[in-house]
């Protein structure tokens, strides 16, 4: 991976038009993860609403996402790549729709547990189907979805401000525009992708969990996702600033995101090895949010914005390791890894309110540096069984992008 991204055009930049429009529909997808979070308090006065209830936008995203991380390769297998992001794109545009027409909280949350279930079924076979369809084999497919994750995750909270200030209904509107524009592009520009061999039961993202490395990765990830998302999720009430404000603060956040995972830590990785930046980048966001709740107004926007950095170099490693530990085949590897680190992001959300009514507004940092902390410790303690099964199928998996290269 580390010399994909040096390798500049003849890397990550050659890639097919059928690449290019599954990655630019995945950039408006990852905005509709942060296109919320400037409007977060907006949402909660046009709809009289508490702070927790609004939360209750990310937990049911996020949960539905969870459980049909299970459902994505049972479909994919049978009908094919194609149609599924299709499928997963039509859903996203109807219910984003939809949200924006929202009376009550109780049916925009509803709307956004649709819109979950739509982006479960795209996001995952998107990444197959990246890496699959990407010149340059895995590495430069794994940088291009980085990078789409990291642009969209800058661009999401952007506009959601920019529509946001005008109405919060605006931007439900918006991302049904976008990714009905991004329904166009894949049935314009990507031909349906080979089936599988075997057709995928739903529960063989769940047996892909037997395998202790993957195990290990996905309960890592567990507890750094309920970090990184009592940071996207409940950090906008404690800012407590406009829609254009708190938009600019989590677009900065998302730069160094983008930034961070694409450029900085393959560079980190060659230079240290994936586990210990993994391990080190865990620590410093639990001391970097521990900041975020015990210091001042100025000190709580700098560290939003800082743990953009970590959060970066921490999806890179994490996605890394959840393609390339075990022995299952990646879309069967990486629902079962997203399905259980996607309950952390439901997680925190209707946590994180919770807990400061119980408590107070500082506690919901120091539970996520615990769980910053929790997740390093993780890779400590199972840092052989992950290296060991890594190196292992290091080699399968080469083989298995040269086959993929000399097919594109």
């Amino acid at each position: 991976m580390d010399d994909t991204f040096d390798a500049g055009a003849g890397g990550i930049l050659r890639q097919p038009r059928a690449v290019w429009a599954t990655a630019g529909a995945s950039v408006v997808a990852f905005m509709g993860i942060g296109l919320v979070d400037p409007i977060l308090p907006s949402i909660a006065r046009g709809l009289d609403a508490t702070a927790g209830q609004v939360s209750l936008l990310f937990t049911s995203y996020f949960l539905i996402t969870a459980v049909a991380m299970l459902l994505t390769g049972f479909v994919s297998s049978r009908v094919g790549g194609r149609k599924t992001l299709l499928l997963g794109l039509a859903f996203v545009v109807v219910f984003a729709g939809l949200a924006g027409t929202s009376g009550t909280v109780g049916q925009l949350v509803g709307f956004r547990a649709g819109w979950g279930l739509g982006n479960a079924l795209f996001v995952s076979t998107a990444l197959a189907v990246i890496v699959g369809a990407a010149a340059g084999g895995s590495a430069a497919a794994i940088l291009l979805y980085e990078s789409a994750l990291g642009l969209g995750m800058a661009c999401g909270p952007l506009l959601g401000a920019v529509l946001g200030n005008i109405s919060w209904r605006y931007p439900f509107f918006g991302t049904a525009t976008l990714m009905a524009v991004g329904f166009l592009c894949i049935t314009a520009f990507l031909k349906e992708q080979p089936k599988p061999a075997r057709r995928t039961s739903v529960l063989d993202p769940i047996r892909a969990l037997g395998h202790g490395g993957l195990a290990s990765a996905a309960a890592s990830a567990f507890f750094y996702n309920y970090t990184f998302f009592t940071v996207l999720a409940f950090t906008p009430f404690v800012l407590n600033m406009t829609p254009y404000r708190s938009g600019a603060v989590f677009f900065a956040w998302g730069v160094l995101l983008a930034l961070f995972s694409v450029v900085v830590a393959p560079r980190l990785q060659r230079r240290f090895g994936s586990l210990r930046v993994l391990g080190g980048s865990l620590v410093l966001l639990a001391a970097d949010v521990l900041v975020l709740g015990y210091g001042g107004h100025t000190a709580a926007v700098v560290c939003t914005v800082l743990s953009g950095a970590f959060i970066g170099v921490n999806n890179t490693v994490y996605t890394e390791l959840a393609l390339g530990v075990s022995d299952a085949p990646r879309p069967v590897a990486s629902a079962g890894y997203n399905f259980v680190r996607w309950f952390a992001a439901a997680a925190a959300p209707y946590f994180a309110p919770k807990i400061e009514e119980w408590t107070d507004v500082h506690v919901p940092f120091v539970v996520a540096a615990v769980t910053a902390v929790l997740g390093a410790l993780v890779v400590l303690v199972r840092r052989n069984a992950l290296t060991r099964d890594a190196e292992a199928l290091e080699t399968a998996h080469a083989a298995e992008d040269s086959v993929t290269a000399f097919a594109n």
